[in-house]
């Protein structure tokens, strides 16, 4: 466990230890998941888009890949409780080179996506405010208050937002089930049990519907991020992991059951295509009455907070960690005494805040230019990124496979990523349909060469460290292994690949 060390008034340079539970862990990344802003928009889109009804197949599908995932995920993350989690992980397993390119690759998706929801709050919080008390505000007010809520409980101590968090997901669950009850109670064709079949798999359109499926889990894979503030943390976090994915996949799975049995098997494609994002609130309103759907659009809109407040705290403990061991400026590196880390919070909410006012004086969509364009090329990010664990977790073990079993070192690992490469494939294949835009748009292709020009500008600036700040290069991936060697000397040796966490690495 990481020892608290006093470097300036008020200011430290580690996180607080011991303060998250294995319920805060699955508060933060179910939140990030958004559950009631997948329910009512992700699974509505699914059907408009690809005339799939097999949705709750593509997410037990994407759960089962998830889970054999988390076998590889959370065995390496015993070795190396490290915030900036698949940073660290690629670092180990394949090299400190690629690992920057990780952390660049993460901090554009995070970053991404937190932003989208900036533009995502204006249009759920309006029409309350509007039919509330009359008052028509443009979407930046929103935005601008959302964000100084999320800034300052990025301050905060993680706790305190764990809390916050908890309130808002329990809510928000609790009200998903209730619409699910009246959903599946009054079915309009039967209860549509034909959703459940494996004939779906085959069905045309199903690629595309596992590929937007993956994008409802982004956010799960970050239990591994709260490592070092975790009481117990070799068994909360695996127990947090797998609690989130089976959690999450028996809320999207039930609800995209529940919707379709609302309207039909053989009307679902043509409502959603009608309604849209309105169509899950229609129907709340036609069967619990106008309250329910009142109460629904108000936990939408405490739901994209929630993801706000989550996506905000990885992004800052990933702006941290590369603060810590020099590969960011060292100021970054900082945490107050409540053990926020202040400066990595205080970046993101610069970075939130300047992409608020360019769109806003921009005048572009905020809704379609901002929520849907930046979820969704963060989201593929993330996708990245978990393939580059699963080979990393291979990396790892491979060299010392630490008394671990062959499962959790070879078979899981491998079956992970062949499943991860497949699906994003699939991704890549359906992203200008993802995206909204035509194939020739020059986001199609766009995004991704980015996140290829990011890794690779990634890896060049750990070669220029390699040359120009040796210490900081061989410190790459060690966390607060490194902060305690720095003060013990003023360079950092190279770790021995026989030492724990340190994973040989290259």
């Amino acid at each position: 466990m990481i020892r608290r060390v006093q470097t300036g008034q008020g200011l430290n340079d580690a996180l607080a230890t011991g303060r998250l539970r294995v319920a805060h862990v699955v508060f933060f990344v179910m939140s990030a998941t958004a559950p009631l802003t997948v329910v009512a928009g992700v699974l509505v889109t699914a059907y408009a888009v690809t005339g799939n009804t097999g949705l709750p197949i593509a997410f037990a599908a994407v759960a089962a890949v998830l889970a054999v995932f988390a076998v590889g995920y959370v065995a390496t993350g015993r070795y190396l409780p490290h915030a900036g989690a698949i940073y660290a992980y690629v670092s180990h397993g394949i090299g400190r080179a690629p690992g920057v390119g990780a952390a660049w690759v993460a901090l554009v998706a995070y970053n991404a996506i937190e932003c989208s929801l900036y533009g995502a709050i204006g249009a759920a919080v309006s029409p309350l405010v509007e039919n509330w008390v009359g008052v028509e505000l443009p979407w930046p007010v929103y935005a601008i208050a959302a964000w100084a809520l999320v800034a300052a409980l990025g301050m905060a101590r993680v706790d305190l937002n764990g809390g916050v968090l908890a309130v808002l997901l329990v809510c928000e669950v609790a009200l998903i089930i209730v619409f699910d009850a009246a959903f599946l109670t009054r079915p309009v064709e039967g209860p549509a049990w034909s959703v459940w079949s494996v004939d779906r798999l085959s069905d045309p359109g199903f690629g595309a519907l596992l590929a937007i499926a993956v994008l409802g889990y982004v956010g799960i894979e970050a239990t591994v991020v709260f490592s070092e503030e975790t009481r117990e943390p070799r068994r909360t976090i695996p127990v947090a992991m797998y609690a989130a994915i089976a959690v999450t996949t028996a809320v999207y799975a039930v609800s995209a059951w529940a919707i379709t049995a609302a309207t039909g098997t053989s009307a679902i494609v043509t409502a959603a295509t009608e309604s849209g994002t309105d169509l899950v609130f229609d129907l709340i309103r036609g069967r619990l009455g106008p309250l329910a759907a009142t109460a629904g659009h108000v936990l939408f809109a405490t739901s994209i907070i929630a993801a706000m407040i989550s996506f905000h705290n990885m992004t800052a403990r990933y702006v941290y960690a590369l603060g810590r061991e020099g590969v960011l400026p060292r100021v970054f590196g900082r945490t107050s005494r409540s053990g926020a880390p202040v400066a990595g919070s205080a970046a993101q909410s610069l970075v939130g805040l300047a992409v608020i006012t360019g769109f806003a004086a921009g005048g572009a969509d905020p809704v379609v230019r901002l929520f849907y364009t930046f979820s969704t090329s963060g989201s593929l990010g993330v996708l990245i990124l978990l393939v580059g664990a699963a080979m990393s977790v291979l990396g790892f073990f491979a060299r010392d496979s630490r008394g671990e079993g062959i499962w959790r070192t070879r078979v899981a690992p491998s079956i992970s990523l062949t499943a991860l490469m497949v699906i994003l494939v699939l991704v890549l294949a359906n992203f200008g349909t993802l995206l909204g835009v035509a194939e020739d748009d020059p986001l199609r292709w766009g995004v991704p060469v980015a996140y290829l020009l990011t890794v690779v500008a990634g890896c060049v600036y750990a070669a220029v460290l390699r040359v120009r700040q040796p210490e900081v290069f061989r410190a790459i991936g060690l966390g607060g292994k490194s902060a305690l060697e720095r003060r013990r000397s003023p360079l950092t040796s190279e770790p021995r690949t026989s030492e724990p966490g340190t994973g040989g690495l290259r």
